[in-house]
């Protein structure tokens, strides 16, 4: 799977962007996150508050428990601010 960074979880993690062969037990977004944390320090330091990084698949906003089924891609994003 293709796995983006954007913003700060970019910035912590170390990569923008980064293809990523998954255990077949990774088959939600919060096991995809649970994953992402055991790669290393960076992977970790950037997930540690998983409540707060908003997630697209194949650029669809979805939720923690979504499976990711067939999806090619999975971004993470801190929440949106703005004006």
């Amino acid at each position: 799977m293709n796995i983006r960074y954007f913003a700060w979880v970019r910035e912590r993690v170390g990569v923008e962007e980064e293809a990523i062969e998954l255990p077949s037990t990774v088959v939600t977004v919060a096991d995809l996150i649970g994953h992402l944390k055991t790669i290393d320090d960076n992977h970790a330091f950037a997930f540690e508050d998983e409540e707060t990084i908003r997630v697209a698949l194949d650029q669809m906003h979805v939720e923690a428990d979504t499976e990711l089924g067939d999806a090619k891609e999975a971004a993470f994003f801190p929440p949106m601010t703005g004006g």
